[in-house]
This record gives C-alpha cells, sequence and structure tokens, in this order.
C-alpha cells in the first residue's frame, strides 16, 4: 500500500506539473541580484535607527498570538502562522534558525533604505535622513520621542537613550505619536514614508525561488509554474512572439549590433554621422506604446509609413509575466511603482512597459459618457466629439480590443459589491472588459499570464509590426529636434525627429531617428516634461493634470459567515466587472490589491493590530470612490507633480466614501473601515441604523500628511491620469490644437491621454484610444497631401 500510495502521489504530482505554465522572465521572479550594493548612503547609525523603526513597525510577536488571534483559518500552533507572528522587519530577528535562514536575502531595512533614497522625492528622502540621523543620537531622540527615551530606575537620575536602544513598547508609542502628530508634520511624513516602503518590503519581496515567507499564513498564492530543470536538457524550440519581427529590443546590443538590427527592420542607417550619436530616418516617431502611441503606430503603419515606436521599458509578454508584485512592479511601472506627487496627496500608478498602461490596466473598457462628449464639444470648441467619426472610433476600438459586456463568473471583491447594492436597492452595472467573459484573472495589474486581456501589445502594435513598423525597446527620449521657420500657420518651428539614450550600458552612443512627423505619447505625467525639454513655452504644458483620486474602504468577510455564503479570495477574478454609479461624477469600483500594496496603504495602529490585518487580507474586500475630478495638478518636471483636489471633488469623495461602506455592511461584513491615519473602522455585529449613521457621519476625506492641521490624515490613489497637454480652440487655453499638433512646432503632435480636455470620470483607455485613432487619420492623411515635410 506505501509503494502503491507514494506511485499515486507521484502521478498526481507529474499531473499538476504538467499543468503548470513555464517559468516567467528572470526579470519578473524575484528582485534583481547583479552584485552590486546598497546605494541608501546611510551612517550606519541612521541604518540602527531605521531598522529599529521597521522593527516597531513590523514586531517579531510570541508565537501563542498565533493560537488566539482571529482570521484565518489555520489550525492553532500551525507553522506558518507561528512564523508569521515571529516574524519581524528588523534584520536578523527572527528566533527559528531555519526561518531566519530562509528569509536572511530579505534584510528589510536596507531595502526600505534603498527605496527612500532611490526612488521618493528629494525632499521626503532629505526629510528621512535628517530625522534618522537624529534618532541616531540620544539628544535628538531626546528631542523626538521625549520621556520615551529616559531610562532609569526610581529615585535615579535618569539617562537617555537613542532610539534603537529603546524597548519595542515605547518605539512603538513613540510611532503612534508621529502618526498623530498636528503641526510637527515632517515626523508625520517620515512615519508614513517609512511605514509605506516597510510594509511594502516585507509583504512583497521575494527570495530566489520566487517565494514570500508570509503568504502562506495570510492566504495569499501566486500561480506556480514549472521549475527549471537541475540538468542540461537540449533547448526547447524558441515560442514566437507577437512583436518578434519588428521590435529591437537593446538590453543584449552594442552600438554595432543595434545598427544591424534597425537596418535589418528596414530603416535607413547613417553609421558614423556624428561621434556623439547613431542616425536612422524614418516617417513617423512615436515616443511611447501604450494606449495613444499603440493605435497611433498601428493606425500610420497601415497607411504605408514607416514608423519608429521609442519605449523606455522592456518587451513582455504573457509567458513572462510571473504575477508576483514586488519585481513586476519594479519593472513594469514608472519608479518602480512607488511614486508619489511631490506634495504628498496622492500615489500614482503609471506603466512603463511595451503596451505602457494597457498592459498592467485593469481591463475595465468603458466608453466615454455622452455628457462629457457633449461637454467637451461645446464648452471647449472641440467638435470631434460629438460627431458620427468619434462614435465609429469607438466601435473600431472595441472591436480591435474585443470588448465584451459580460462575466461569466465575479471575483470575490465584485461579488461582495453587487451583493451589497441589491441588497440596497442600489443599480449596479457589468463592467466591459477587453477579455473574455471566461477572463478570471486576478493579476491582470502585473501583466496578464494568460494572455486573454488585450492591450496594445497584443493587439495595434501587432498590427503596427505587420505593416513594418518597429518597437525599440530600451531607450528614453531626451528630446524632440526643432528647427525654426518663417513662422507658418503661426508656428515658428518645426519639429524633424527625436533625440533619444538607451538605457542600457552595452550602446554608447545617443540615436537621433530623423521624421516628418513626431508623436508624444508617453502619457499625462511624461509628455509636458519632454516637450519642456524640447524647448516648447506653451504655458498649458504640464497644467490642467486631472488624475481621478481615489479613497478606499474595507469589509472583513469571514468564511461562510455570509447567508448564502461568499466564495473566493480577494485577490481571485477579474479585477472590475461590477460598477456602481453614485453621481454623475463618482463612480464604485473595486482594486487590485496584492500583499505589499494591500499592507502599504491600511492604516497601521500597532505592530498587534497590523499583523491581524493581514492574517485576514485574503477575505477583506476592498472598493473605493473615484471622482471625476475639477481641481486641476501641475506636473512641475520629470517625477514632480502636485496635485490637491477641491473642496467639490473632497465633498464627492465623502458621499461616494460613504456609499461604499454602506455597499459592504449590506453585503454582510462583520467588520468595515477606511484607510484614515487614525484606523476608523465599525464592527458591524449588532450595529443598528443610527449606529451605523453615526459611523458614517464621522468619515472624512483627510489631506496628506504634510498639509492636514489635524491629527488624521490619508493619502488618494491614482491609476488615471489626464490633461496635462489638453487640446482645445486657441493656444490661449490649451497646449495643442483640435489635431493634437503643437501650437508652437509643426510636425509636432501628441496622442495621449495628456490631451483629454477634462477628467473624463471613468476609466480612459477607451477614450484614449479612440481620440488618438481619429487624430492618427487625420495625420495620415495631412502626411499623404504633403503637408508634412
Amino acid at each position: 500500500m506505501a509503494v502503491q500510495g507514494g506511485d499515486g502521489q507521484r502521478k498526481e504530482e507529474e499531473e499538476e506539473e504538467k499543468g503548470r505554465r513555464p517559468g516567467p522572465h528572470p526579470l519578473l521572479r524575484g528582485w534583481r541580484r547583479d552584485g552590486r550594493k546598497y546605494t541608501h548612503g546611510l551612517h550606519p547609525t541612521q541604518m540602527e535607527a531605521l531598522r529599529a523603526m521597521c522593527g516597531a513597525f513590523i514586531p517579531s510577536l510570541p508565537a501563542e498570538e498565533a493560537a488566539g488571534a482571529g482570521g484565518r483559518a489555520d489550525p492553532p500552533g500551525g507553522k506558518d502562522l507561528e512564523r508569521f507572528y515571529l516574524a519581524s522587519a528588523a534584520d536578523a530577528a527572527i528566533p527559528d534558525e531555519s526561518v531566519r535562514l530562509f528569509c536572511l536575502f530579505l534584510f528589510p531595512a536596507k531595502k526600505v533604505a534603498e527605496l527612500m533614497v532611490t526612488r521618493c522625492i528629494r525632499e521626503a528622502a532629505l526629510l528621512g535622513w535628517v530625522v534618522l540621523w537624529m534618532l541616531g543620537t540620544r539628544l535628538g531622540t531626546l528631542l523626538l520621542c521625549g520621556t520615551l527615551s529616559l531610562s532609569g530606575a526610581a529615585g535615579e537620575l535618569p539617562s537617555v537613550r537613542r532610539f534603537a536602544d529603546m524597548p519595542l513598547e515605547r518605539r512603538e508609542v513613540a510611532l503612534q505619536r508621529w502618526n498623530r502628530t498636528r503641526w510637527l508634520f515632517p515626523l508625520r511624513i517620515v512615519f508614513a514614508l517609512v511605514k509605506i516602503l516597510s510594509h511594502y518590503v516585507f509583504y512583497a519581496m521575494v527570495n530566489e525561488k520566487s517565494k514570500n515567507p508570509h503568504w502562506n499564513a495570510i492566504g495569499y498564492r501566486v500561480e506556480e509554474w514549472r521549475e527549471e530543470p537541475e540538468e542540461p536538457v537540449a533547448p526547447a524550440p524558441a515560442r514566437s512572439r507577437p512583436l518578434d519581427n519588428g521590435v529591437v529590443e537593446t538590453r543584449a546590443l552594442n552600438d554595432t549590433t543595434l545598427l544591424r538590427s534597425l537596418a535589418d527592420k528596414g530603416l535607413a542607417v547613417k553609421p558614423g554621422s556624428s561621434a556623439a550619436h547613431h542616425t536612422v530616418q524614418c516617417d513617423v516617431v512615436i515616443v511611447g506604446s501604450g494606449c495613444g502611441g499603440g493605435v497611433t503606430a498601428a493606425m500610420l503603419a497601415s497607411a504605408g509609413y514607416k514608423v519608429v515606436v521609442v519605449e523606455k521599458g522592456d518587451y513582455y509578454t504573457a509567458d513572462d509575466y510571473s504575477s508576483i508584485e514586488g519585481p513586476s512592479m519594479e519593472r513594469l511601472f514608472e519608479n518602480g511603482g512607488i511614486f508619489c506627487t511631490s506634495n504628498v496627496t496622492t500615489m500614482l500608478f503609471t506603466g512603463t512597459t511595451v503596451g505602457g498602461g494597457s498592459a498592467v490596466n485593469w481591463s475595465a473598457s468603458i466608453r466615454t459618457p455622452g455628457e462629457v462628449l457633449q461637454e467637451w464639444s461645446r464648452e471647449h470648441g472641440l467638435p470631434l466629439f460629438a460627431s458620427p467619426g468619434y462614435q465609429q472610433a469607438m466601435d473600431a476600438v472595441c472591436a480591435r480590443l474585443g470588448v465584451t459586456d459580460g462575466c461569466l463568473e465575479e471575483g470575490f471583491q465584485n461579488k461582495v459589491v453587487r451583493r451589497g447594492c441589491e441588497a440596497l436597492g442600489l443599480p449596479v452595472d457589468a463592467v466591459p472588459r477587453n477579455s473574455s467573459k471566461g477572463h478570471y484573472c486576478g493579476s491582470c495589474n502585473f501583466g496578464c499570464p494568460t494572455g486573454d486581456k488585450r492591450g496594445t501589445d497584443t493587439t495595434w502594435l501587432v498590427d503596427a509590426v505587420k505593416h513594418g513598423a518597429v518597437v525599440l525597446t530600451g531607450y528614453k527620449a531626451d528630446r524632440f529636434i526643432l528647427e525654426r521657420i518663417s513662422g507658418k500657420n503661426g508656428r515658428s518651428k518645426k519639429c524633424v525627429g527625436l533625440m533619444a539614450t538607451c538605457l542600457s550600458n552595452g550602446i554608447t552612443k545617443k540615436l537621433r531617428i530623423e521624421a516628418k512627423v513626431s508623436i508624444s505619447a508617453c502619457g499625462a505625467l511624461m509628455t509636458p516634461p519632454l516637450l519642456r525639454n524640447s524647448g516648447l513655452k506653451n504655458r498649458h504644458i504640464g497644467r490642467n493634470l486631472h488624475l481621478h483620486p481615489v479613497s478606499m474602504a474595507w469589509g472583513y468577510f469571514p468564511e461562510n459567515k455570509q447567508g448564502p455564503p461568499i466564495t473566493g479570495k480577494s485577490y481571485e477574478g477579474g479585477i472590475i466587472t461590477s460598477m456602481h454609479r453614485v453621481t454623475e461624477r463618482t463612480i464604485i469600483e473595486t482594486p487590485a490589491l496584492s500583499p505589499g500594496g494591500f499592507a502599504a496603504m491600511v492604516p497601521w495602529e500597532s505592530g498587534r493590530d497590523m499583523k491581524e490585518r493581514m492574517r485576514r487580507f485574503a477575505r477583506t474586500a476592498h472598493a473605493f470612490a473615484l471622482v471625476r475630478d475639477r481641481g486641476a495638478g501641475t506636473v512641475d518636471c520629470e517625477g514632480r507633480l502636485r496635485f490637491t483636489p477641491s473642496r467639490d471633488d473632497t465633498r464627492e469623495l465623502r458621499n461616494g466614501l460613504r456609499r461604499v461602506l454602506r455597499i459592504l455592511v449590506a453585503a454582510g461584513a462583520v467588520e468595515v473601515g477606511t484607510h484614515r491615519s487614525d484606523g476608523l473602522r465599525l464592527r458591524c455585529k449588532g450595529v443598528c441604523d443610527e449606529d451605523l449613521e453615526a459611523f458614517l457621519d464621522e468619515v472624512t476625506i483627510e489631506k496628506g500628511p504634510m498639509h492636514s492641521t489635524t491629527d488624521k490624515w490619508a493619502v488618494f490613489s491614482s491609476a488615471h491620469q489626464m490633461g496635462s497637454c489638453r487640446m482645445g480652440s486657441n493656444s490661449k487655453d490649451s497646449a495643442v490644437d483640435g489635431s493634437g499638433e503643437s501650437w508652437e512646432a509643426e510636425g509636432l503632435y501628441v496622442c495621449d491621454g495628456s490631451l483629454l480636455p477634462t477628467a473624463v470620470g471613468v476609466n480612459p483607455m477607451i477614450t484614449i484610444q479612440s481620440l488618438t485613432y481619429c487624430l492618427s487619420k487625420d495625420i495620415a492623411e495631412s502626411l499623404a497631401h504633403g503637408k508634412k515635410h
């Protein structure tokens, strides 16, 4: 029997192995390890203080906590749960030797230091540096922590301890005070900074086997793939990728092989034209490969023009995607996914890979609302949006993306929203998606591993490549090349191409791409700096930024505690399949939150409370209120932008957030809460209507830690950026004209979300693609008539 059981088990394992997909791209499996040293530049005493802060945020707790705490249905004393409670974000603070060795690679405090210095805005990094320096001294600790830093027996003269030498309990109290301080906002900013980074690293980081030791305890898993065989085997034939005939990936190239690759793709190459750069020639150069760039490339290439798409990110396909949070954020998102406004109000998420935002968005494919089209046409002098041509463009875009209107099975979070709305008698709409109706993928935000979601990398760019377009990866646009002309059509300059720099080490020279038409399609955050660096002066470039700010609420749904049960886990199923409209300007949808993002965003009240929140991760549903914002932000330069919602936006968000909480309660949550810094929450058992209304009256929309004058604060999120180079009927009110062409430079166009006159109020993918579909048809016609030479 034992032998039969062993054979049966091996057979099951073999069958399971066959069902696993091949391993993803190495860069998306784990944090890069290339022998480089950490670059944080902190002094050892500062690192001690930072390690002590991380250890207070995520402390090691007694193993018995695992048995006595509520949450996931783990057996009391289960090893995964026990190790989770013993784990600390302080280096080498895990008593169990086997676990310590398993986790040794993490060094969370060192990674936090590196991210703080290299990814955060420079003022925040400098502030963190100063606070850590002070905490590394006794005097500084006394100033920042007060009597908590004092030690000594009764009747003795007290002595002052450094922060790292304070007991854990006192360090935790100090953090709680910093979180609530009203006027010492620098301490609040450092609190927020270290809290976000330490939790993100602790729960998103993985080892060489792409595992995180805490995932089992919190009920999280990613799809497994086949392990690479230890023994060498004959290499399998390379799989053909959709863009192979047109993509030039610079990561492994040098100057010579680059020029050879470009020539092989049909480009006119002029080697040795300059000691500083290589030169290639084409009809159209496009910066960016996302919703705008992908559509534009396809339309112009199919019209017979030689198109070069310049993309600073790398090219990945469905087989490459790992669904692992840490490395996917690092490689697929701008600034590794750690991107905040300079006034610390909003966290931003924008794609930086072939396909841009369409490769990592949440599949929602919603057409531009009719009232928005009428507003843009009537109030902004843009008749295109009221024309039959725009409606035809939306039809064409939805057809190319294979948009479907229904969903065969919803995931956990969307089931919650639908049930709550139905219980309250509220309308709830099915959200169209650019995937099949049966698409049940909860990790499309890290690139769709099934290939079912249809971004520009699998649709429009494929069309472009079939017609001879070249997609050049790993190149960052420096500036457009402008020449002075006599002032034709009121424009005093003419664009003749682009200068770009390779981001890999093998290529030493810049690239000059000479083109008849140049197009910026690198998004609302990157197009304004590129245009300014090129010498354009229009005052609307970088202004009028809209972000669709989001405020989130959560509800905890223990398994089998609802009638009938709501099955599934928070990270499973389509990300957005249900939507409730609160007002004309506010909608409610559900987010994608993996463990790192979840831990970074939910409020921290204590180390124990945070571990309890994480234990409940898999059954905690999030939903958010999104507002069509009227308050406008500003893109100051690359990586620096400011945004503050208007009072009217704040009122809309508050009403929307209150509606979210009502929906969660009606769906059967046992506890609900918001992301406000004080951890506002309500336990729902036995709650009467009066109690709920009293709780909802407490709900507020707070500003970021730098601005709030109360002891509460919060940070918005944004995955949609629009309007920073808006189009219009005259140069006094807009950055480009109604065809997307610069008011200042002939032959220079914008084709991305920065064109939108205002926020659109729904997920903007269909709007951006439909608009650029129309504009690129006009650009092709102008080229055909010889208007651009």
